[in-house]
């Protein structure tokens, strides 16, 4: 069943749902794309009827971030709106009672890779790539993606991703400890994430979701309170005097 142009779910039976991102064809990130997941995973997550989530692709770039040609043209309310988009999105995502499994089948960039870091298990593909960009575009994190590294990623790897901007692969991000599993081949990279959602989904779920709002109840809480004065909606937006010459930079480097 279809829950917006670029959203569809598929339930694998035992309260598992399947939730792909089909914003074609590269799952670039749009602020109505964002509001509709944080509506959407919002809704999973008080469904009661919903025992654990998958979130999938069916492109080869799990996401790759903003659309750089798209994001050049962005006035002030567009940058307003797509910090909003990022900012609500990811904490839907973050603050998500349910068991949340990210099944990442390509490159997930930028933004993109936030569909992975506020995931619960994360599951790549030997052809999977990994990489915080934003530096490279010249463009800071808002604040809900910002505070979800910190509470994700240490201090090193904070270092590595957020302060080059270049990418890994998966077993790098393996031994960063920000992916479980490798699988081979998309075939075993479904088959491991279903078998992960099970096994999520035969856990208590009342505890799962109080154990899992203690560990990240007061990075949740910090977000709010950055989006109440105002995070949503930076004052003179969210690029600076160097940011469309950097993303120009980063379109004619392919």
């Amino acid at each position: 069943m279809a829950e917006a142009e670029t959203l569809s779910s598929r339930d694998h039976g035992d309260g598992i749902v399947e939730l792909q991102l089909g914003r074609g064809p590269v799952n670039a990130l749009s602020a109505e794309f964002l509001m509709d997941f944080a509506a959407e995973i919002t809704r999973l997550g008080e469904d009661d009827a919903v025992r654990a989530i998958i979130l999938s692709s069916p492109f080869k770039v799990f996401s790759a971030g903003l659309d750089l040609k798209e994001a050049q043209g962005f006035d002030l309310e567009q940058q307003q709106a797509i910090v909003q988009g990022l900012n609500e999105g990811f904490l839907a995502l973050y603050a998500c009672p349910k068991p949340v499994v990210a099944c990442v089948g390509g490159a997930a960039i930028a933004g993109g890779l936030f569909f992975v870091l506020a995931s619960d298990r994360r599951v790549a593909m030997t052809k999977s790539s990994f990489g915080l960009a934003e530096v490279r575009v010249g463009a800071d994190f808002p604040v809900g993606p910002l505070e979800i590294a910190k509470a994700t990623l240490d201090s090193d790897t904070q270092r590595r991703l957020m302060l080059t901007g270049q990418p890994i692969g998966p077993i790098a991000a393996r031994n960063f400890g920000f992916i479980d599993i490798i699988a081979e081949d998309r075939e075993d990279l479904i088959g491991y994430s279903l078998a992960e959602a099970r096994k999520l989904a035969e856990l208590p779920s009342i505890a799962y979701a109080s154990i899992k709002q203690q560990l990240r109840g007061e990075t949740i809480e910090k977000i709010k309170a950055a989006i109440a004065a105002g995070g949503n909606a930076p004052e003179g937006g969210w690029f600076n005097s160097q940011t469309k010459e950097a993303m120009q930079r980063m379109i004619d480097q392919g």
